[in-house]
C-alpha cells in the first residue's frame, strides 16, 4: 500500500510550495541511490519521494490527491513511478526547471552542458457529448523532434565520431578572468566552440545536418477517460519532442473540446433538458419521452404540471471523471402557449374559461421553491 505522500515528504498537509519543495530537495539528497550505495532500497525510496514531490507539487493533483487520496489521481492517468525506471525518472527532474530549482546547480557535479529536456507538444481533439461520456480513442498526428536515425543523435556522419573540443578540453565550460577595483572575479560559462557539449563534429551528418535530430511526423492513439469536458486535457509523458544530451523527451498534451449538444445542456456532471409541454399535457398530465446519453427516458408529467417545474432522473446524467458516479438529468417543464388560435379554438377557450374558478388556478405551496430550484 502506498505511503501518504504527505508523510513521504515530512511535510504537514498545510505545507506551501516552497516548503515542499525544500523537504524534497533535502530527502533527496540524503535517500538518492549514489549516496546510499550500499542500500538495496535506496532506488525505491527515491522513486516514492519523486512521486510525492511531483503530486504535491502541482496545484491540479495536488487538489485531487486531497480529495480522492491515490485512487483519485490513478483515475486521473497520473503515473506510478515504481513502473518507471530509476533512469527515466532522473531524466524528468534533471531535464528540467526542476534541476535548477529543486537540487541546485551543481548537485551531482560535473561540467558540461546538462541534458535538456524536449519540449512538450500540444493537440486539440473534438468529441460529441455521447463520446465525452462513454470515453473514446482518438489518433492524433502532430510533428515532433525526434533523434536522427542515420547518426544515432549523435550529429556526426555514420564511419566518424565527434572529437574533443580543444578549447575547453571536454568540459564544456571555460573560465575568464576579470580585473575590477574590487579584485579579481572568476566567470564560468558555456563554451562557444562546443556549445556546452564538451565535443564538436568535424563531419556532421548529411541527414540531420550535424543536429542529431529531425522533425517527423508523429502518431499516437490516444484513450479519452468518460466523464472528460472541454478545456480539460489528458497528458502522455515522454510523448513530446526528443531532448537533447541525454534529457528526456517532452510531453504531449491532449487538449479536449466537447461540442455543445443540440438538446442537452452540460452543468458539471449534470445534463439539463427543457421539456416543451402544450398546455394540454401540462393540464392532464402525460409520460413523454426525453432525450438521454444511451437513448431516451420515460418521464411523467403530472396533471396541474406548472410552468418552470423541475423533474430529476437521478443518475443519467455524466459520469464522474474521477469513476465515483454520475450525475443527474434535470428535466424543466416549459408549458408553451398556443398562438394564432382560429376562432374555434378562441370559442372554445372562452367556453373553458367561463367553466373553471380560482380553485382550478391555486398554486401549490411549495411552487415558487421549485421554480427557484429550477433556475438553480
Amino acid at each position: 500500500m502506498k505511503r501518504d505522500y504527505y508523510e513521504v515528504l515530512g511535510v504537514p498537509r498545510t505545507a506551501n510550495e516552497r516548503e515542499i519543495k525544500k523537504a524534497f530537495r533535502a530527502l533527496a539528497r540524503k535517500i538518492h541511490p549514489d549516496v546510499n550505495a550500499n542500500d538495496p532500497e535506496a532506488e525505491a525510496k527515491f522513486k516514492e519521494a519523486a512521486e510525492a514531490y511531483e503530486a504535491l507539487s502541482n496545484p491540479e493533483t495536488r487538489a485531487t490527491y486531497d480529495r480522492y487520496g491515490h485512487e483519485g489521481l490513478k483515475r486521473g492517468g497520473f503515473t506510478d513511478f515504481s513502473q518507471v525506471s530509476f533512469e527515466d525518472i532522473i531524466r524528468s527532474f534533471f531535464g528540467d526547471s526542476v534541476f535548477g530549482d529543486v537540487f541546485g546547480q551543481g548537485f551531482f557535479g560535473g561540467g558540461q552542458a546538462g541534458p535538456v529536456k524536449g519540449q512538450d507538444i500540444a493537440v486539440a481533439v473534438e468529441l460529441t457529448l455521447e463520446e465525452a461520456a462513454a470515453g473514446a480513442s482518438r489518433e492524433v498526428e502532430f510533428d515532433a523532434v525526434a533523434s536522427c536515425k542515420a547518426c544515432e543523435g549523435s550529429g556526426a556522419a555514420p564511419g566518424t565520431e565527434r572529437r574533443t573540443c580543444a578549447a575547453c578540453g571536454g568540459s564544456g565550460q571555460v573560465q575568464r578572468m576579470q580585473r575590477t577595483p574590487f579584485g579579481q572575479f572568476i566567470q564560468r560559462g558555456a563554451c562557444s566552440d562546443c556549445g556546452g557539449a564538451g565535443s564538436v563534429i568535424e563531419t556532421p551528418c548529411q541527414e540531420c545536418r550535424g543536429r542529431g535530430f529531425v522533425v517527423m511526423r508523429q502518431h499516437e492513439n490516444v484513450e479519452i477517460p468518460p466523464g472528460i469536458a472541454s478545456g480539460q486535457s489528458i497528458r502522455l509523458m515522454g510523448k513530446g519532442s526528443a531532448g537533447e544530451r541525454g534529457g528526456r523527451a517532452g510531453d504531449l498534451y491532449v487538449q479536449v473540446t466537447v461540442k455543445e449538444h443540440e438538446r442537452l445542456i452540460r452543468d458539471g456532471n449534470d445534463l439539463i433538458y427543457h421539456l416543451p409541454l402544450t398546455m394540454v399535457d401540462a393540464a392532464l398530465g402525460a409520460k413523454l419521452a426525453v432525450p438521454a446519453l444511451t437513448g431516451d427516458e420515460t418521464v411523467e408529467v403530472r396533471p396541474g404540471t406548472q410552468p418552470g417545474e423541475l423533474r430529476v432522473l437521478k443518475g443519467k446524467g455524466m459520469p464522474s471523471l474521477r469513476g465515483r458516479g454520475h450525475g443527474d438529468l434535470k428535466v424543466i417543464m416549459d408549458v408553451m402557449v398556443p398562438r394564432e388560435l382560429s376562432g374555434e379554438q378562441k370559442k372554445l377557450l372562452k367556453q373553458f374559461d367561463e367553466l373553471t374558478s380560482e380553485k382550478n388556478y391555486a398554486r401549490d405551496e411549495g411552487l415558487f421553491e421549485k421554480i427557484k430550484a429550477a433556475f438553480r
